[in-house]
């Protein structure tokens, strides 16, 4: 039996230290010579580096095996099940943490309504920082925020040269929505991905968000908001321009680029140390 020797947890990097997600459709995962390695069903076989990885999203057509998945755990290599082309994000794994105090602390605050509604007044003053947001309600945020949104999409289209005819998927088939949504809907997931592998590393729960309330994963929506004008949306309307019968390649390619030129991996964390911050909790 293959036996993967669990590194010491002060040695593993840091979420902000780490490198962007892999994709992997179409093969398997195992643990082979104390390490985790990739067999795909077109021939070709890597070393899957998990030790400093942030996430593995594994699309259509993977197995994984039992200590494949332990040696990621161990190495705080997020795992996240999506769909074909990344454009559904169907579950992720849990990565251990080094204690449990900022589960609790997130717990905490969103468990008490008046730091629950601070929370997501600075969430939005991430992205309306000239705006006196103190008086404005969480639904009046949600109508802003929408507005900046609908604008974001327009301005994209314009910029890029893309047909943008609105927001517009059926997750049951995505086949009926035009390239530009699927595109969207694609980055969107990984950045899911990244998020997910972030904010678990760190302890954080995310099933208690302070925006979103519906689905299983409402804190990383919330989290994921405040990048996605930033780097999903435009890698996607930037791929269809370049490609437009792009399937996903072209657009995570771009979106790892703009995810490594903003520093994501490096900011997200400071960013929620600063959010979950006392000083005005």
């Amino acid at each position: 039996m293959p036996i993967f020797e669990k590194p010491p947890i002060e040695t593993l990097p840091l979420a902000k230290d780490r490198w962007t997600p892999i994709y992997l459709e179409h093969g398997r995962l195992e643990v082979d010579d104390s390490s985790v390695k990739w067999i795909g069903a077109d021939q070709v076989v890597f070393r899957v580096p998990v030790a400093t990885i942030s996430a593995i999203l594994l699309g259509p057509g993977t197995t994984v095996t039992h200590a494949a998945i332990k040696a990621c755990a161990d190495s705080n290599a997020f795992i996240c099940w999506v769909g074909e082309e990344s454009l559904r994000f169907y579950a992720s794994g849990i990565t251990p943490t080094h204690d449990n105090q900022n589960s609790k602390h997130h717990a905490q605050i969103w468990a008490d309504k008046k730091r629950r509604i601070l929370i997501a007044r600075k969430m939005f003053k991430m992205r309306f920082p000239e705006v006196n947001i103190d008086d404005r309600t969480i639904n009046e945020l949600r109508g802003m925020e929408g507005i900046r949104v609908r604008a974001l999409y327009a301005k994209l289209g314009d910029q890029y040269g893309v047909t943008w005819k609105g927001r517009n998927y059926n997750k049951n088939c995505w086949d009926i929505a035009d390239n530009i949504n699927r595109a969207i809907s694609a980055n969107n997931a990984n950045l899911y991905a990244l998020i997910s592998s972030i904010i678990c590393s760190m302890g954080f729960l995310p099933q208690l968000g302070f925006v979103h309330e519906t689905g299983t994963l409402p804190f990383i929506y919330d989290i994921a908001d405040l990048y996605k004008a930033e780097v999903s949306l435009p890698a996607a309307f930037l791929a269809v321009r370049e490609n437009p019968q792009d399937t996903g390649d072209l657009a995570r390619t771009l979106l790892k680029q703009l995810i490594e030129k903003n520093q994501l991996l490096q900011r997200i964390p400071k960013n929620l140390e600063s959010l979950f911050g006392d000083g005005d909790l």
